[in-house]
């Protein structure tokens, strides 16, 4: 086929659904992305809690769009657009588009404190959930070479910092990883001697969820173990301390970051107007102000619903992709764009085994029954059936056996974030 060139820069959620959605289109579209594979980012937490492998999570690009005649893919670092020559420019070269779709996501937000930067795991990728996953377990092995009391504490002081629903679903996952099955590999430990914070500045954890289920979120994590302070507003992180604006000095062997996110880089280097969060302002088409055929989908697009931003979530940049995709085939039998409408499909967050909360429309879920809705939702998600498969066995394993068989450290060559990070 020889038509008008789509390219699409970056391959997860919004970028893949966009390129599926013109599978059977009249024009060849062209993936790029810094990744050859896409990560279903919900179960990031498992890979980091040594639940799920991450070839259970992650999927090549070239397998997924193999069944898609009009849909090739490059693996590149996108670095700009020229949006008056329409050339994106990648670390590989230049590439001509007809039509461009940006959707380069999100990266962590350290607000410009480089100790958060440089002290604490992010969980945005794949990279980060294996450096996380070593650490943990590296921490428990140092704590047994260990024989001062207060360095060990130290050693097996686990923090995350961020109350959202990542930080949620880590530190339930941390604490049931520590008291389920790390107890068992390590029985010489004394686990009173293991903490697990979860630390939030805002009064109230999920704060996008109503109130009964904040609550009910905050109990759960307790029940689990998890130390959760309210009102904690990070100062500055250290290599072996974390200290709060309060003047309260904790002391943390590993810290978590999930508080903040902002787009990719790639919208500073655009040269268009941002709104917040580093995100690229977007007429109501999803297209870029003053050049129609540029569109932006996912974290990266500062998209709005009245005056408010649509949030950086994974239905939001799935719709925004079938959207586009849409535009785009009527604009190529010259038709015109059309307005995006969001339809929020709810929202959900699990604090572990038996207990998440849902919330869909009027409809509140909390506990088991929650639970029971976040596993369903997200198993039906997976990016592949393969993966489905291996996910519910090890789901069903982790369950009925209290134990989680991907506990293995292993460090790629060079790989700064853990080796650099793991001397006790």
């Amino acid at each position: 086929m020889t038509g008008p060139r789509v390219v699409i820069a970056g391959a997860g959620f919004g970028g893949l659904t966009c390129a599926r959605a013109l599978k059977h289109s009249p024009v060849d579209v062209l993936l790029v992305d810094r990744n050859n594979y896409h990560l279903f980012t919900p179960l990031l937490y498992q890979v980091a809690s040594a639940l799920l492998d991450p070839g259970e999570i992650a999927r090549p690009v070239r397998e997924l769009i193999r069944p898609l005649s009009n849909i090739d893919f490059r693996q590149a670092e996108v670095t700009g657009v020229d949006m008056d020559l329409r050339l994106l420019a990648t670390d590989r070269g230049t590439i001509p588009y007809d039509y461009l779709v940006l959707a380069t996501g999100a990266q962590s937000d350290y607000f410009g404190n480089p100790s958060l930067a440089a002290r604490t795991f992010g969980l945005k990728d794949l990279n980060d959930g294996l450096a996380v996953r070593n650490r943990i377990l590296s921490q428990f092995e140092a704590a047994q070479w260990t024989t001062d009391a207060s360095r060990r504490r130290a050693l097996l002081t686990f923090a995350v910092i961020g109350g959202g629903p990542t930080g949620v679903e880590m530190a339930g996952a941390l604490s049931e990883l520590i008291h389920l099955v790390l107890r068992k590999d390590y029985p010489n430990l004394d686990l009173s001697e293991v903490r697990v914070l979860l630390l939030e500045a805002a009064p109230h954890v999920l704060g996008t969820f109503d109130a009964p289920l904040r609550e009910a979120a905050r109990r759960s994590l307790v029940k689990k173990g998890v130390e959760v302070t309210l009102g904690a507003m990070v100062e500055s992180v250290t290599e072996n301390s974390i200290h709060l604006a309060s003047g309260q000095e904790i002391a943390a062997g590993t810290v978590i970051w999930t508080a903040g996110v902002r787009a990719s880089e790639l919208g500073a280097a655009l040269g268009v107007p941002l709104v917040r969060q580093k995100r690229v302002r977007v007429d109501a088409t999803l297209q870029v102000p003053g050049h129609p055929v540029v569109f932006v989908v996912g974290d990266l697009a500062g998209a709005s619903a009245g005056d408010a931003l649509l949030p950086m979530l994974i239905p939001v940049a799935m719709q925004e992709g079938r959207h586009v995709a849409a535009t785009i085939r009527e604009m190529v039998r010259t038709g015109g764009a059309s307005e995006f409408r969001y339809k929020d499909p709810g929202i959900m967050a699990t604090i572990g085994r038996n207990s998440a909360v849902a919330e869909f429309g009027v409809v509140r879920l909390s506990g088991f029954l929650g639970w029971m809705m976040w596993l369903a939702v997200h198993l039906v998600n997976v990016i592949s059936f393969r993966s489905r498969v291996l996910v519910l066995v090890n789901w069903a394993w982790d369950y009925v056996f209290y134990n989680r068989p991907i506990r293995l450290i292993v460090r790629a060559g060079g790989d700064r974030s853990v080796a650099a990070r793991t001397a006790p």
